[in-house]
């Protein structure tokens, strides 16, 4: 499982921005879960106004694009992938062995399709899973909490997606915390955390559960596994000369020293429980856009505009959950915003439905635009019930993306 997050600064991606660096892997990767922050300025028109969802159309359309279209050298097509000859070992090859029907033929690798997405003013989560997986995702449910303007407009707070693969919960949780430097503002952050807790509730129609199977997630810590991706917005503690001197130098590690959410982690006031991976690449935040210089350290390169910011490693993911071991925790060197993306790569244990129920559930179609039938409203099928929260919740056509027949 691949996780992404990269706040963009307000900016819609341009046709040449190429996705693939940030994206491809030579890991095979079952699921993408991408978050973004600010996709559309931050101002009293999209704060208050109609969702401007033209912005988060388009990441949707250059994803699709990275994620299935083969290099220019590749024979093989657009559509699919061959398969190397170096064996996979990835959670759709363990479900393949199930269905694998034994007639010997070369097997080609399908593309990815979009499994659920979600906007709240800039603040936009998308899950991304390959086509031959879509079949074992159920219980897609979206929830979003906001704390921004008088703690609950949505320019400040989160969008969540929750979702079983086979019989393993899984929750996303993309956030863009309160911002600021001074004295104090970590406070506020660690409120912004505990109130996404206690407020994200995933709603289910049907409270009853049928057979053996468990009633499925209501809050983010009910699930198996949860991941938090997104500007997170914790600064650094020190003091500036110290920050810059540590920066010339490359200190990451004494500049972490001060890093507000370790601190406040270490203290038991944020994210108890949780885990991050170590972290080995500079403060993704603030830079000039278009460079490779910090605002804070440009007095004697060039004059800027920009907010003089302290850098910091706003950018962050976390976890929890028991089978997640985190394979590698990287930033991107793309400069198209003021902040650099971070992406993570994750080994995930995913408990195994039996074959019975398995075989049940790969009747299951893709998400489809259904007509409004009163009789579905007494049914308790959980897919049912999920196409139709996020068709009545989602402001973006999917359709494009999400063809997983």
């Amino acid at each position: 499982m691949l996780v992404g997050t990269w706040n963009v600064g307000g900016k819609p991606p341009n046709e040449g921005l190429n996705l693939r660096d940030w994206l491809n892997s030579s890991t095979p990767i079952d699921i993408y879960v991408l978050g973004f922050q600010e996709i559309v300025p931050l101002n009293a028109g999209n704060v208050l106004g109609a969702e401007d969802s033209g912005p988060a159309a388009q990441w949707l359309s250059l994803i699709h694009q990275a994620l299935n279209t083969d290099d220019v050298d590749s024979p093989t097509s657009n559509n699919q992938r061959q398969a190397p000859q170096k064996p996979r070992h990835s959670f759709s090859d363990l479900l393949a062995l199930e269905d694998d029907t034994g007639n010997g033929n070369t097997r080609v690798f399908p593309t990815y399709c979009l499994a659920a997405s979600k906007q709240m003013v800039g603040i936009f989560l998308c899950v991304w899973v390959r086509a031959d997986l879509y079949k074992h995702v159920s219980n897609l449910k979206v929830s979003n909490v906001g704390r921004g303007v008088m703690g609950f407009l949505g320019n400040k707070g989160s969008v969540s997606i929750s979702m079983t693969l086979n019989q393993t919960t899984f929750c996303f949780v993309c956030t863009h915390l309160t911002s600021g430097e001074k004295e104090g503002d970590e406070v506020k952050r660690n409120s912004d955390v505990s109130e996404i807790l206690k407020k994200t509730r995933f709603s289910h129609s049907c409270k009853a559960t049928t057979g053996a199977l468990p009633p499925p997630p209501e809050t983010i810590l009910d699930h198996d596994k949860v991941i938090w991706l997104g500007d997170l917005n914790y600064r650094l503690s020190t003091g500036c000369g110290e920050t810059y001197e540590l920066l010339r130098r490359n200190d990451w590690q004494a500049l972490l020293e001060k890093d507000q959410l370790k601190l406040e982690q270490r203290a038991g006031r944020v994210f108890k429980g949780w885990e991050e991976g170590r972290i080995e690449f500079a403060p993704t935040y603030k830079y000039i856009t278009n460079s490779d210089h910090y605002v804070a350290l440009t007095s004697n390169l060039k004059p800027s505009k920009e907010k003089r910011r302290t850098p910091a490693w706003c950018d962050r993911i976390l976890w929890r959950g028991i089978g997640m071991k985190q394979m590698w925790y990287v930033r991107g060197e793309c400069r198209f915003s003021d902040h650099r993306p971070v992406y993570s790569l994750f080994s995930v244990q995913v408990e195994l439905a039996n074959k019975n129920r398995a075989t049940t559930n790969s009747n299951i179609a893709a998400p489809a635009k259904p007509a409004i039938d009163t009789a579905l409203s007494s049914l308790c099928a959980a897919k049912i019930q999920a196409e139709e929260l996020l068709l009545r919740e989602e402001t973006i056509d999917t359709s494009p993306f999400s063809n997983c027949n």
